[in-house]
């Protein structure tokens, strides 16, 4: 059970609050995991009694929550627990009121979660303070994207920091809490199988894929403004790539974890200039069909400019300047519309130095994040009967079979909780962030330099013509 508190989501009216936030923190009470005196304090602009936002938030984590989970006596309680202010979180005055609700107590540990746009990140920082709201004891957590370049993060985690001690400050990123993630860790350092081919002595290359089947929905006026890279790249996609390639932390802990990843990301190896036309792809949807529907062209979606160039695809090859990963190259995708909806990441090794037996498959591991959790690793057996003819066959971990008695929880469970009790192992670090940017800028303004629009494709499709040659040119291909 975690600690006294109150989280205060600023946002609460919004998307992630409604379908993520709340969701996680009904399970997290239905399964006795928040202390009985946890006070949860929604605060929005929108004017509503605390009743009204009980039932608005009662409708949303109806439709998330799995019909077996959700009943009367458990919502029953779990909205006692639920109270609302309407404030508006660019004025500072409104702090006042807030901070008569809450009370003087500075023991008391208040987590602000920030589900807003970034750009009231500072702000919402700076009033706290002035209201006396940032005590020791206050956490603060921050939703992606953090800026939209090296500079923006930059100024928003100088105000951040300048309130909140880093030790208190949570940049979260919700595939760190993913189950599959962290069983990559798992299968990297708690078995010593990998562990000696885990290198470029044999492993041909890497593909990390996160691709969806929907497009920006609701999102457009901020997506026009970030696209892909921003959007998914610099955070999701690198986060992956830095689990991957990590060396063992010392130990399993915030800093030692963290210090690790931070030393990928300076490690990677800076793509600009005419590299940016070699080594990356950018695509926008056009109409098509996907599931039998029509589906619009990107341009055409609500909130999003007639002569857009943002990009809603990007690949990247990647590549790590050290002296595990030298000369490995990490190709990274991820799109909007596109034929499937996937999270995974293929480790594909060399072939065998000689065919002992004709030509036959090179073994590959495949970490599966969704639609399903899974772990596949593909091997060369021989069929059965007469001679030596070999086929691929897969050891495969289903995991969520493999524990089909537990709940899988979802991500913001998990980090939600780790919040409260205070553990940041599982969340972004201020020069982490940074150094992510300071890869990502380069690219975006080598697009600029060199007016490389986004090449179109279908909806429905796997991407870009110009994805295939990506890794066609080095004799690879993807996986589909």
């Amino acid at each position: 059970m975690s600690i006294p508190c109150d989280i205060l989501v600023f946002g609460g009216t919004g998307d992630l609050a409604l379908h993520k936030l709340l969701p996680a923190l009904y399970h997290l009470h239905r399964e006795r995991r928040l202390h009985s005196d946890v006070r949860i304090i929604a605060l929005a602009r929108s004017l509503h009694e605390r009743k009204a936002y009980q039932a608005l938030a009662e409708r949303h984590c109806r439709a998330q929550v799995a019909k077996a989970d959700f009943t009367e006596e458990a919502w029953a309680e779990f909205a006692q627990r639920l109270e609302y202010l309407s404030i508006d979180a660019s004025q500072s005055g409104d702090f006042g009121r807030l901070a008569k609700l809450l009370g003087k107590n500075e023991e008391r540990v208040r987590v602000y979660y920030l589900a807003t746009a970034p750009n009231l990140f500072e702000d919402i920082a700076s009033h706290l303070n002035i209201a006396g709201l940032a005590g020791p004891k206050t956490r603060i957590v921050l939703e992606k994207p953090i800026g939209h370049s090296l500079e923006s993060a930059q100024a928003i985690n100088a105000a951040i920091g300048a309130v909140f001690d880093e030790h208190r400050v949570f940049r979260i990123d919700h595939y760190l809490g993913k189950e599959t993630v962290q069983n990559l860790m798992a299968l990297r350092f708690a078995n010593v199988l990998f562990e000696p081919v885990w290198r470029a002595a044999h492993i041909d290359h890497v593909q990390i894929s996160v691709c969806e089947t929907l497009g920006v929905e609701n999102r457009g006026g901020y997506y026009d403004h970030s696209g892909a890279m921003r959007d998914m790249i610099q955070n999701h996609l690198l986060q992956l790539l830095c689990l991957v390639a990590m060396e063992a932390p010392v130990r399993f802990d915030a800093e030692s974890v963290r210090n690790e990843k931070v030393k990928v990301l300076e490690a990677l190896i800076p793509i600009s200039g005419q590299d940016v036309r070699d080594k990356t792809v950018r695509g926008q949807y056009s109409a098509g069909k996907i599931g039998g529907q029509d589906v619009p062209a990107y341009y055409f979606e609500k909130n999003v400019d007639n002569d857009s160039d943002t990009e809603t695809f990007v690949a990247v090859q990647a590549e790590i300047g050290n002296w595990r990963w030298a000369g490995v190259p990490f190709y990274l995708r991820t799109g909007k519309r596109l034929a499937k909806k996937t999270s995974e990441i293929l480790i594909q090794f060399k072939s065998v130095p000689h065919q002992l037996f004709g030509e036959g498959d090179a073994n590959s591991l495949l970490i599966r994040l969704q639609p399903e959790e899974r772990i596949s690793l593909r091997l060369m057996a021989k069929n059965p009967g007469k001679g030596m003819r070999l086929e691929p066959v897969e050891l495969d971990l289903n995991l969520a079979a493999a524990f089909s008695k537990q709940r899988r929880w979802d991500a913001y469970e998990r980090l939600l909780l780790d919040v409260i009790e205070g553990d940041s192992t599982l969340f972004m670090r201020r020069d982490e962030v940074e150094a992510a940017w300071q890869w990502i800028d380069p690219i975006i303004k080598g697009w600029q330099q060199h007016y490389q629009r986004p090449r179109p494709y279908p909806a429905g499709s796997n991407g870009p013509e110009q994805l295939q040659h990506l890794l066609e040119r080095h004799g690879r291909e993807w996986m589909e």
